[in-house]
């Protein structure tokens, strides 16, 4: 461990506000794929890595913004190139600025996995795989996940903990942290399966999704009392369970306002913009409470050390 690192540094500080901005970007990516998901626009641009047959970024058809198909999937290409350019920044920031050896090395982690997920919805495109869907957003989750981690490791709240004395008895915090994560990502996972598909609400996925969804509910609640009770002093790790709560409650809301909306527009080919908007919130939210639990798990591993 470097104890020389300062966040409070200009430099440190900087580079943390660009991690924050690209995370931003992020959800901004993460939004609009939701939204190509909810049109099924897919494979409004059938080829890659050219759309149309052309390597302009910027003019693949003439007035291709006028088609909302087309606007939605190369759109969505446009901002994962811009994620992918911020993060390739960021890496070599990171290498040249940071003295934590692991930490640079996880800048150039950062590079891999955002130009191995651009890969994956390119192969999504070339070989019409809804498989490749799934694992495209799940990619998207862990990178949304590993940001959110970037942003702890250059934050005051980061160091605090490095600085104080290590907790010695945890009852048990890292593995219930470690646990909500994982619960989470499964979440995830079985809402990607739900949406991918793109034929409405499956009946077996949507009974896995809402029932697993008490599970992470009880979970997440369960961690907050927890900390809340054990660990009253530890300020940034209230600070976190207290955001996994706030953002549990407005996951769960989104998910009954989603699944009521989609249950009001059966038999409908093209969904209301009210089903889309909220399908997204509802997906970015998510990745925003498997973020925040991430982090959690990863301020109380320190905590302990």
């Amino acid at each position: 461990m470097d104890h020389t690192f300062n966040p409070f540094d200009a430099a440190i500080a900087a580079r943390r506000k660009f991690t924050i901005l690209t995370m931003v970007t992020a959800i901004l990516l993460l939004g609009w794929g939701a939204f190509v998901t909810s049109i099924n626009a897919g494979m409004a641009v059938p080829d890659w890595p050219t759309s149309f047959n052309s390597y302009d970024p910027f003019n693949p058809w003439p007035d291709w913004w006028t088609i909302t198909p087309v606007l939605a999937e190369h759109g969505h290409r446009l901002l994962g190139a811009l994620v992918g350019l911020m993060t390739l920044t960021l890496s070599v920031w990171t290498w040249k600025a940071d003295t934590r050896r692991w930490m640079r090395i996880l800048g150039f982690g950062a590079l891999a996995l955002v130009l191995f997920q651009g890969i994956l919805g390119g192969l999504r495109v070339v070989w019409i795989s809804l498989d490749l869907a799934v694992v495209h957003a799940m990619i998207a989750q862990l990178f949304f996940a590993l940001l959110g981690a970037m942003i702890l490791f250059v934050s005051p709240m980061w160091t605090r903990a490095v600085d104080r004395p290590a907790l010695k008895r945890t009852g048990g915090l890292k593995t219930s942290t470690l646990v909500t994560s994982v619960l989470i990502y499964i979440q995830i996972f079985l809402g990607a399966l739900l949406r991918h598909p793109g034929t409405g609400i499956d009946p077996v996925f949507a009974a896995l999704h809402i029932g697993f969804a008490f599970v992470v509910a009880l979970t997440v609640v369960r961690l907050w009392m927890f900390i809340r009770e054990r660990f009253r002093e530890e300020s940034g790790l209230n600070r976190l369970s207290q955001s996994l709560l706030f953002i549990l409650v407005l996951q769960v809301s989104l998910g009954l306002f989603a699944y009521f909306v989609i249950l009001d527009e059966r038999g409908i080919v093209q969904p209301s913009n009210v089903q889309v908007i909220v399908n997204s919130a509802h997906l970015i939210t998510g990745a925003l409470l498997f973020a925040c639990s991430t982090a959690l798990t990863l301020l109380a591993r320190r905590r302990t050390w």
